[in-house]
């Protein structure tokens, strides 16, 4: 049983002391505020290559990974290389982000009779935000290395791979380790909503979930975090 038990404690450094050794670019940020595990972050302008999915999260995030994992391995036209058919790697960056979306729009045929009903009010200001939980169609994106711009990153032969630049903004943050579930995920999504309400901080936009280990990390050691854009302070 000890001997059982020193195995997995050295099974787990190993994949701990290898993930450092193969570490991938962090997009760089400064800590506005700092309180637990909720932090408010300020990300400087970046540039994600991203893919929109259609599935429950685990699908959406296996099929929007391997796109935009195709298209960094060299699915792509470099912009620094002759002929223009040459292709570049590109290093990966972490974390991976997935966001779900609101449903596509679909044209209903007309029925009667047509029928209005009161509703009570909506809060002022208050906004709908896709939820994690049960959604179907979703943002995947990972951040590229910072020595790229839109002007030299490698162009996707995918059409549904899109480089885009995405401004400086400020983040609340949520870190917990563990796998990913959609209910899981919806549980730290509301627990960063929540905090957010106690500080009096508003919101934008959807909820994201940022992945920065490989599938092959225990759950000990995997870093997550819920990350919702905020107003500026």
């Amino acid at each position: 049983m000890k001997t059982a038990f020193r195995s997995l404690i050295l099974l787990a450094l190993g994949l701990l002391l290898g993930e450092h050794a193969m570490a991938t670019e962090e997009p760089k940020f400064e800590i506005v505020s700092h309180q637990g595990d909720f932090q408010l972050r300020r990300y400087p302008l970046l540039i994600v290559a991203e893919t929109t999915v259609e599935g429950d999260m685990d699908a959406a995030s296996s099929k929007g990974f391997r796109a935009i994992a195709d298209y960094i391995f060299g699915n792509n036209q470099s912009v620094a290389s002759a002929p223009e058919s040459a292709s570049e790697k590109i290093a990966r960056a972490a974390p991976v982000t997935l966001e779900p979306m609101a449903a596509t729009p679909q044209k209903i045929a007309m029925t009667a009779p047509v029928a209005i009903e009161p509703l009570t009010s909506a809060a002022s200001g208050a906004r709908v935000m896709p939820s994690m939980q049960g959604a179907k169609r979703w943002r995947v994106h990972f951040v590229m290395p910072s020595q790229y711009t839109l002007a030299n990153l490698p162009k996707p032969n995918n059409a549904n791979v899109n480089l885009r630049q995405v401004p400086a903004k400020t983040w609340a943050v949520l870190s917990y380790s563990g796998f990913n579930t959609e209910s899981q995920v919806q549980q730290k999504s509301d627990e960063l909503m929540a905090w957010l309400l106690a500080q009096k901080i508003q919101s934008v936009g959807s909820p994201q979930l940022a992945r920065y280990n490989p599938p092959w990390t225990l759950p000990m050691f995997r870093r997550n975090e819920v990350m919702i854009e905020i107003e500026q302070p």
